[in-house]
C-alpha cells in the first residue's frame, strides 16, 4: 500500500444510485470518503451522484455497474474497488430488492431473486472484503443494511423478511470471525423510509403512525453508518441498529387506516 492511501478513507457502497444508498454515499463523502458505488439499471442517476460528490465534497466517486445476483461479480468487484481506490476501509451492502407476495403464491424465480440479491450477494461481497483487510492488515468495516422486517414478521412477508433475518445473523457471525483482526461488521435496519419522491399523502398519513411522528429518510441512514464506521463507536462489533423512529415498537403502524390504531396489520 503506497503511503499516500494511509490517511485517506474509501468506501464501496452498492445500489447508491438512489434512496438509501445514495444517501449513504453522501453523508460518507461529507465525512472524507472517496467512494465506489454501484448501480444496476440507474446509470444516469449514479453519475449525477458521482458529480454531486466530486463538486460538493472534492471526493472522488467511480460509478461501477454490478449485476450482484451472479455470484461471480463479488470477487470483481471488490478487487475493481480497491484498484480504482487504491485500498478498502469500507464496505456497505446496500443493494436489495423487496417483492410482497404470500409464500403460496410465490413464484420460484421471485424466491431465488431476493436470496440471491438481499442474501447471497451480501455474503459473498463480505466474503471478498474481509479476505482482503485480513490479508492487508486493515481494520476496516463492514456495514450490512438490513430491515425492521428482519426483526418483526409481517404478512406477504416470508422471503424478504428472511434474507433481512438471515443478514443479521450472518452479521454477528463475521463479527466474531473478524474481531481478532480489528475488523468491526455492524448492520443497520432502516423502517418506513422514503426512497422516492411521490406518494407524498400516503408518507405523510405513515409518519403521524411512527411513534417519532415522521417518515424516515436516506440522510438518517447515512448519518448512521458515518457514525458506526468512526471512532466514536469503535468498541461495536456484531450490533443490529434499528432506525425506524420507534416504529415496530408498540406493534405494526404501517397500517394507516384510523380504525386500525396499533397493532399488527397489513404493510400498504
Amino acid at each position: 500500500m503506497n503511503d499516500s492511501n494511509l490517511f485517506k478513507k474509501t468506501a464501496l457502497v452498492t445500489g447508491a444510485s438512489r434512496g438509501i444508498g445514495k444517501g449513504i454515499a453522501l453523508e460518507l463523502a461529507a465525512n472524507g470518503y472517496d467512494l465506489v458505488i454501484t448501480y444496476r439499471t440507474g446509470k444516469d442517476e449514479a453519475e449525477e451522484v458521482a458529480k454531486s460528490i466530486e463538486n460538493n465534497y472534492g471526493k472522488k466517486c467511480y460509478p461501477i455497474f454490478a449485476e450482484l445476483v451472479d455470484e461471480n461479480t463479488a470477487s470483481t468487484l471488490v478487487q475493481n474497488s480497491i484498484d480504482v481506490l487504491g485500498k478498502l476501509d469500507l464496505l456497505v451492502n446496500n443493494a436489495g430488492v423487496t417483492i410482497k407476495s404470500p409464500l403460496a403464491q410465490m413464484s420460484i424465480n421471485d424466491i431465488n431473486h431476493l436470496l440471491n440479491l438481499n442474501l447471497k450477494a451480501p455474503l459473498l461481497m463480505m466474503k471478498a472484503a474481509t479476505k482482503y483487510m485480513i490479508e492487508e492488515h486493515i481494520k476496516g468495516n463492514i456495514i450490512n443494511i438490513s430491515s425492521t422486517r428482519g426483526k418483526r414478521a409481517y404478512p406477504d412477508d416470508a422471503v424478504y423478511g428472511a434474507t433481512k433475518a438471515a443478514l443479521i445473523r450472518a452479521t454477528e457471525s463475521v463479527a466474531l470471525e473478524c474481531a481478532p483482526f480489528g475488523i468491526r461488521v455492524n448492520c443497520i435496519a432502516p423502517g418506513a423510509t422514503k426512497v422516492r419522491d411521490g406518494n407524498e399523502e400516503h408518507l405523510k398519513k405513515l409518519g403521524m403512525k411512527i411513534p417519532l411522528k415522521r417518515i424516515g429518510n436516506p440522510e438518517d441512514i447515512g448519518k448512521a453508518v458515518t457514525w458506526l464506521v468512526s471512532e466514536h463507536a469503535s468498541y461495536i462489533t456484531g450490533e443490529t441498529i434499528k432506525i425506524d423512529g420507534g416504529l415496530i415498537l408498540p406493534g405494526m403502524p404501517e397500517d394507516i387506516r384510523p380504525e386500525a390504531g396499533y397493532g399488527w396489520g397489513e404493510m400498504k
